[in-house]
């Protein structure tokens, strides 16, 4: 039999993994994998999980939040050998998750990704640090890592919405920078930088229009506004689809993006929905294409300019 590895975090979905475990092992049985059990005991840990892993494992599933999927393919970029990686979403926001078509039973999704797609695709790295979707800093960034996790677990997405609403009121930091993109060099002081390489991001489907995930580009959005109100225009142009087009806002797709603050910035980046603290005044934002996920067929013509891999049909 294949075998493979499902690493879970049971604090992800108030715990709602640990209720499948049985259903689990029996669908990856039927379908001919030999099912290993790894739980995350602390942050970080699903890094260790898979760096220790063997390489005649076939498949290495992550069970939790877009941060345990994070974590899982950080952990698969130190390996010598990578290895074939998917994600059962179970978490708070599931940006990843619901990109990749998934609903929300565990269960129905794990059949989903048994009938599913492998494909190769494009990851970004900050400062050679993998992340899966979204890193960006600035005005309202610290809050998917800033809300108390013990809140997300009782009330999820509403928490975000309650701490969010605190930093309505707060000063909104403008950061001193230079970045080059596209052969381009830009200095100013700017409020927000998100780098994203999805169609969701904080619960907003089709946050671009038209993103692949294998064309070799990600996706830039800059902002020097400085009011509340300008970022509340923003995001109703978000909801219209025309947040490129918003003042203020500027716009790339890029293979590579350099970032140069003119003193270290206090507040950490935001990177899959995680704080990332490896604090520098210089960030290169690149992509490697050698990762490769199965995930359902469901999204996957919207997805990819062509399929690298389909080895399920």
């Amino acid at each position: 039999m294949k075998k493979c590895v499902l690493i879970y975090n049971p604090n992800s979905g108030k715990g709602q993994m640990l209720n499948h475990l049985d259903e689990f092992k029996d669908i990856l049985y039927e379908n001919g994998y030999e099912i290993t059990f790894l739980k995350t005991e602390y942050e970080k840990h699903a890094i260790e999980l898979i760096k220790s892993l063997a390489d005649n494992v076939d498949l290495v599933i992550s069970a939790g939040g877009d941060g345990t999927f994070n974590e899982v393919v950080t952990g698969n970029f130190e390996r010598k050998k990578r290895l074939l990686l998917a994600h059962i979403p179970i978490g708070t926001t599931n940006d990843v998750g619901v990109m990749f078509g998934y609903g929300k039973d565990p269960v129905k999704n794990l059949k989903l990704l048994m009938e599913g797609e492998k494909h190769n695709i494009d990851i970004c790295l900050i400062n050679n640090h993998p992340f899966v979707y979204v890193a960006g800093f600035g005005v309202f960034l610290d809050i998917p890592y800033a809300t108390p996790r013990e809140l997300k677990k009782k009330i999820g997405y509403l928490a975000y919405l309650i701490y969010g609403a605190k930093e309505v009121f707060k000063k909104i930091p403008m950061y001193d920078l230079t970045y080059r993109v596209n052969g381009e060099e830009f200095k100013g002081k700017y409020s927000l930088m998100l780098i994203t390489n999805a169609n969701r991001v904080a619960g907003f489907n089709n946050f671009y229009k038209d993103v692949k995930l294998d064309d070799n580009q990600f996706e830039v959005l800059i902002c020097n506004l400085q009011h509340k109100i300008h970022f509340l225009r923003a995001i109703y142009m978000l909801k219209t689809d025309r947040v490129t087009q918003a003042p203020g806002v500027y716009y790339y797709r890029t293979d590579k993006l350099e970032i140069e603050f003119a003193q270290k910035i206090e507040n950490n980046w935001c990177i899959d929905g995680e704080m990332f603290d490896k604090k520098s005044s210089k960030y290169t934002i690149t992509i490697d294409k050698d990762l490769k996920i199965m995930m359902p067929s469901k999204n996957t013509d919207k997805l990819f300019t062509k399929k690298w891999y389909n080895f399920m049909k």
